[in-house]
């Protein structure tokens, strides 16, 4: 383990905790000090969420111990690890919509005065932790409900400042933010560890990891198999195999050579589509067994694109055509019908049915193949969504499991099922690896690209300009609602694209 000059804040060792059935962590040891951005690594599963858990009160630890600030401590709630100093930002938010900003920013510790909430007084300080956080323009009287994801993160970093925080787990932080508000959340990460407050990082993207970090402790199957390594310099492959267990090139499957028969006929054909105040004249022909890559920052239009072309907006101008064929517009049922599917940005929210199992979140597009007088045929559901999924590889291979116990690759591949028992012909892909571990995105990016050589098209949308440029065979560039610029993926490259998005001029 990499030494470090400052004595821990905190100490855990050979903490253990297990459920029915799975030993989650086997005897972890973390170390994290002072002022250190310390960032925590692992693939779905390896045991990341419980040791946070752990962390914060909310799982007690079958064995091992904690060490608070010199001090052996138990963590016997939430509450208890609040009054220490450790507040957690879930990937998740916890906050509640119904509530203003400041009402979120001090629920549960509310300033009051012989048993009023002092209402104004907690607006007044929940202003002045926006203002440090560099939103001042977040009002701390509105409602939660009303604000972006990337404002939700600030005001759940506004609640955790709200205490007197030594420590704050962040768990996946930048999912849900442009390149400027990761820049920003750098910023304040900056800020607080130059105070003294520690942080624990966790992401799966690795190049936030050399930025920010400092040290990095490594989980695979509820042990931690390196620890303190250091964040700048310890080589992409090496992270990636520590994760794994093998070495996983961390790379995109080869796109297919040139060939000269003719290029096929368009299967989607988008001209002129609009939609007021979000983006303006998007033209598109895409063809089988092409992708094509949409780029641009959050507020370019991307995802509203997709939505429209979906029928799950109604456009202002333009149409969409499948086979030549016009949809009716705003229409969902009309684009399912024709062939098309929406793999959504938020996946949980809006792709799955969380309570339900493997086998109906598979077939719930299609149950009308499997009913008979009014009654679900349960025996040809679960073969045919077994047959789906086992072509994309989805693991573990329990069909009746409830989806919302499957890793994020996992519970895409059932998303990407779905689309693939209804006989899709145009997939949408919205963020498709948002919440994915690094060897479960080489995967899906594998079964993405064995897909469009059986012949599907794919239109896809991802924050991740390396993502976008090594899946994709054509890219289009987004600016502010319009297309500033369209090439073949490989004549492009990263700092082309972000010049693009950040000063691109509208194409003629």
């Amino acid at each position: 383990m990499a030494p470090d000059p400052r004595p821990p804040l905190l100490t855990m060792s050979g903490i253990t905790k297990s459920f029915p059935g799975v030993r989650a962590l086997d005897g972890v040891d973390l170390e994290v000090a002072p002022g250190e951005v310390h960032c925590l690594l692992g693939q779905n599963g390896a045991g990341k969420s419980t040791l946070i858990k752990v962390l914060a009160g909310a799982h007690q630890p079958d064995g091992g111990r904690v060490v608070w600030n010199g001090e052996p401590v138990r963590l016997r709630s939430p509450s208890a690890a609040v009054r220490l100093g450790i507040a957690t930002l879930h990937q998740e938010l916890d906050l509640v919509e119904g509530l203003s900003v400041a009402e979120n920013a001090y629920l549960g510790h509310e300033p009051a005065t012989a048993g009023f909430v002092r209402a104004r007084a907690a607006r007044t300080a929940t202003a002045a932790l926006l203002k440090r956080l560099g939103h001042p323009e977040i009002d701390p009287a509105r409602r939660v409900g009303g604000l972006s994801a990337a404002q939700r993160q600030i005001v759940s970093m506004a609640r955790a400042l709200s205490h007197d925080v030594r420590l704050i787990v962040m768990d996946e932080p930048s999912a849900a933010l442009d390149p400027d508000e990761v820049d920003n959340l750098f910023r304040i990460v900056a800020d607080l560890t130059a105070d003294g407050v520690a942080v624990l990082y966790i992401s799966h993207r690795l190049e936030e990891i050399r930025r920010i970090g400092d040290r990095v402790t490594v989980l695979k199957d509820g042990r931690a198999v390196a620890r303190g390594l250091p964040a700048a310099t310890t080589p992409t492959r090496e992270v990636v195999a520590l994760m794994t267990g093998r070495d996983v090139p961390y790379a995109f499957p080869d796109r297919p050579g040139p060939h000269e028969a003719p290029a096929p006929d368009p299967v989607l054909t988008v001209q002129g589509l609009a939609r007021q105040g979000e983006f303006e004249a998007f033209d598109l022909v895409l063809r089988p067994g092409e992708i094509v890559g949409l780029a641009g920052l959050v507020g370019s239009g991307r995802s509203e694109i997709l939505e429209t072309v979906y029928g799950a907006r109604r456009p202002t101008a333009g149409r969409v055509l499948v086979d030549g064929r016009p949809l009716r517009p705003g229409s969902v049922p009309a684009a399912v019908r024709a062939g098309l599917g929406l793999a959504p940005e938020e996946r949980k929210a809006q792709g799955l049915l969380l309570l339900e199992s493997v086998t109906r979140n598979v077939s719930v597009s299609s149950l009308g193949r499997f009913s008979r007088a009014g009654w679900i045929d349960r025996a040809a559901e679960r073969a045919a969504a077994r047959t789906a999924t086992r072509g994309l590889s989805l693991r573990p291979d329990h069909p009746e499991a409830p989806v919302r116990t499957l890793s994020g690759g996992n519970q895409q591949k059932a998303v990407l099922a779905r689309w693939l028992l209804r006989g899709c012909r145009v997939l949408l892909l919205d963020e498709p690896t948002r919440g994915v571990d690094v060897g479960a995105r080489a995967e899906l990016y594998a079964v993405v690209r064995r897909l469009a050589d059986e012949g599907l098209a794919v239109l896809l949308v991802s924050s991740e300009v390396p993502e976008v440029l090594g899946l994709a065979d054509r890219v289009l560039v987004l600016r502010e609602g319009r297309v500033v610029h369209e090439a073949p993926a490989r004549d492009l490259d990263e700092h082309r694209v972000l010049d693009l998005v950040m000063e691109g001029s509208p194409a003629a």
